[in-house]
């Protein structure tokens, strides 16, 4: 296991009803930009709540953030907070809201070029606090300091991470997803899913507690999953699911173990030129990925196999084999497609994404810098 710090200062009000003790977590005195984004949180009553919940405060809204959320969207709401003095960010949606929440507490106060801060990783000068209400889980960015943001004249889609950026507490009730759509509820499943094997499918360093944690987190998800589509009202379900989304990505399980992100990576790209939903990229790229690395993550592939799928029989190239089908089968259990022409995106998207790795110095990737120009269009080409 490598050396590790691990720090996470956010408070998870978990459970129903949770929103009523929103007051307690923020200065009385604060003003409060509430984000958001389409008008589901109005339409189902979880503004309101919000706002009854702030009290006397004062309160301002910005909403209309975007799956993806795009940069000048969000320079409207720095405008917005420093044209009202705002002291207080409180991010109401799911994983996109809260990035973008990340991106105005980061921004506010920076003087100088934001988006050369938020694409070359500078330090940012003064972050605003910021707090989440949680209607969707999927990314675990209520739990982290990352956020991921578009710059659609650029055609990029650019992370960033700063410990300044955990939010200071995230609410999480679970009938807050009982709405969803089922795509969406299915893209939280598939995200939160390829969110643990990043930080478990790479190379054994004898880190038994982290992956037993993963392993863990698979498992739940593989069961609850398609429950949360067929059960959509079914708290328990809702509430595991929740909790696993959160687990997947607060740092946890990646303490102390390789992490590969090359998914993550490439898919951006497909999402930035294309608008494909972050958890199809994921969908999409995955399974390829696991064919393509094979052989130098031969290990836990076979250890993932057997904890994961139940697989024990054959010799070990059919094992890894049917594990990256089981994986390939999920996805599409869960309703998200698995290829890029499913999406009816052209063969050329291949060369644009390989395009866009290469402007935006993205390769090599992988948690051993092995996947290059040749690697990527491979992953690609079978993801097609």
């Amino acid at each position: 296991m490598f050396n590790f710090d691990y720090y996470n200062p956010t408070r998870v009000l978990f459970g129903t009803q949770r929103i009523a003790d929103v007051a307690l977590h923020i200065p009385a005195d604060a003003r409060v930009l509430i984000t958001y984004g389409g008008g589901s949180a109005e339409k189902y009553g979880t503004l309101a709540e919000t706002r009854a919940a702030l009290g006397d405060r004062e309160v301002h809204e910005f909403g209309g953030i975007e799956a993806n959320p795009h940069v000048d969207t969000l320079m409207r709401a720095v405008a917005l907070v420093r044209e009202k003095g705002i002291t207080f960010l409180l991010a109401v949606g799911g994983g996109s809201v809260v990035d973008g929440t990340k991106f105005i507490a980061a921004a506010t106060h920076y003087e100088g070029d934001i988006w050369a801060m938020w694409s070359q990783r500078l330090p940012p000068q003064q972050v605003l606090p910021l707090g989440c209400i949680m209607t969707l889980p999927a990314t675990g960015s209520e739990m982290n300091p990352t956020a991921v943001v578009t710059h659609t004249e650029l055609g990029a889609k650019v992370g960033y991470s700063h410990p300044a950026l955990y939010p200071r507490f995230a609410i999480l009730d679970p009938r807050k997803s009982y709405t969803l759509p089922p795509r969406q509820v299915a893209n939280g499943v598939v995200d939160a899913f390829v969110h643990v094997i990043e930080q478990y499918l790479t190379y054994p360093v004898y880190a038994k507690v982290q992956d037993r944690f993963a392993e863990g987190l698979l498992l739940t998800l593989i069961e609850e999953g398609p429950k949360a589509l067929t059960d959509p009202e079914n708290y328990d379900v809702r509430a595991t699911v929740t909790w696993a989304a959160t687990l997947a990505l607060n740092g946890l399980i990646g303490a102390g173990v390789p992490q590969d992100w090359a998914t993550h990576r490439i898919g951006h790209q497909l999402t930035a030129l294309y608008a494909l939903d972050h958890a199809q990229t994921l969908a999409v790229l995955l399974p390829s990925l696991l064919s393509v690395q094979r052989d130098t993550k031969r290990l836990k592939l076979l250890q993932y196999a057997e904890r994961v799928w139940g697989i024990t029989d054959g010799d070990e190239a059919a094992r890894i084999t049917r594990a990256i089908q089981k994986t390939r089968d999920f996805f599409d259990d869960m309703g998200v497609k698995t290829r890029l022409s499913a999406y009816g995106l052209p063969e050329k998207c291949i060369d644009e994404v390989l395009a866009n790795l290469q402007r935006f110095n993205l390769l090599p990737q992988g948690e051993h810098h092995d996947i290059d120009e040749i690697k990527a269009r491979r992953i690609l080409s079978l993801s097609y």
